[in-house]
């Protein structure tokens, strides 16, 4: 049991919030934004975002889905769903890490001023505030999920494309991802 693998999944996704789109516009990235999910379903994913899907100023740690919130009300989110292999203990690990995070929730704050000095090349970081990547980087570090280490100081939701053992196992638009998320629109 103590060798069986688990999977976690970073989510990369460019959902069409005026946010993204203008992150899109000064990065040119393919995707903006970043979560971590414990299920290939991603019936429930974790990250810094907007706490409502109509209010971009109301951000913090937020559980995501494309059930509820932003990602139902943009359902041809372009995502790409990165898996990667840990043992059970790491799995565990992550997993009480996230939920831990989650009952301090209200006192986790969306960094925004991080993440706009992040865009000149300089990291900005200060205690109990995340942007997206910022968190799924820090989750992958404290986890010492492989390669975590190696990725810059500055990390955009792209860079985890790049993680030693991530394998790229879904790329489309969200909605067309399970039959489960089609009917639920």
């Amino acid at each position: 049991m103590e060798n069986e693998q688990k999977q976690i999944y970073i989510v990369l996704s460019q959902t069409g919030t005026v946010l993204s789109r203008l992150l899109h516009t000064v990065t040119k990235k393919e995707f903006n934004h970043s979560s971590v999910s414990l299920n290939r379903e991603l019936t429930r994913m974790y990250s810094f975002g907007r706490r409502n899907a109509y209010n971009p100023f109301w951000a913090g740690y937020v559980k995501e889905s494309p059930y509820f919130g932003t990602f139902k009300r943009f359902p041809k989110t372009n995502i790409a769903v990165i898996e990667l292999q840990v043992d059970a203990q790491t799995y565990e690990a992550v997993a009480a890490h996230l939920e831990e995070m989650y009952t301090r929730h209200k006192k986790l704050r969306y960094d925004i001023l991080g993440l706009l000095i992040a865009a000149f090349g300089i990291r900005f970081k200060r205690k109990n505030y995340y942007y997206c990547s910022d968190f799924v980087k820090e989750v992958l570090v404290t986890n010492k999920i492989n390669g975590a280490e190696q990725l810059g100081k500055i990390v955009h939701p792209v860079d985890f494309l790049s993680l030693p053992g991530a394998t790229v196992v879904y790329r489309g638009r969200l909605c067309d991802l399970s039959p489960n998320i089609q009917n639920s629109l």
